[in-house]
């Protein structure tokens, strides 16, 4: 059976994922980079201030840094402008609050948890926070026009007709 016009939808979508997945893995190194100099400054700030405090200027810092090298590595979309930085920013915000709660929650469940126990709390609430920031500046902050994945309509090809007797 031969088929025709379908070649370029097959690519199409195939080269949509491995940019999804390039760009996923570019996300993971530059953030997770950033999330692991963070969790380090998280460690020294929290000892001469509240935790809240601590991870709030550490989110403030290292979402500036992370927007810029998303913008410019990540999503390949150059410098970063106020508006991406903003909406940037309104993404870490849910990030600091889910993070925030997730090592409070901690703090109240196991008062006595040790910095390891801590880290890994935070480190996991980061990376949950990181997949959803990872699609909303994917789709909305650093979204190309016309970039975005659209859904390919089913082909219906029919190379023969069966009828009923």
């Amino acid at each position: 059976m031969k088929t025709t016009g379908n070649s370029n939808n097959a690519a199409g979508g195939r080269a949509g994922k491995s940019g999804s997945i390039a760009a996923f893995a570019r996300f993971v190194v530059f953030g997770g980079g950033t999330g692991i100099a963070s969790s380090g400054a998280l460690v020294v700030l929290s000892g001469t201030m509240p935790i809240a405090v601590a991870n709030a200027f550490v989110t403030v810092v290292s979402t500036v840094a992370a927007t810029e090298l998303h913008s410019r590595f990540t999503f390949g979309g150059g410098r970063a402008g106020l508006r991406a930085h903003g909406q940037s920013a309104l993404s870490a915000m849910v990030a600091y609050l889910f993070t925030t709660a997730a090592v409070l929650g901690l703090h109240a469940a196991a008062p006595g948890a040790g910095v390891l126990v801590e880290q890994g709390v935070y480190l996991g609430a980061s990376g949950l926070a990181g997949i959803g920031r990872f699609v909303v500046l994917r789709l909305f902050v650093f979204a190309r026009p016309g970039a975005r994945p659209r859904p390919v309509a089913p082909v219906l090809a029919r190379t023969h007709v069966v009828a009923a007797a």
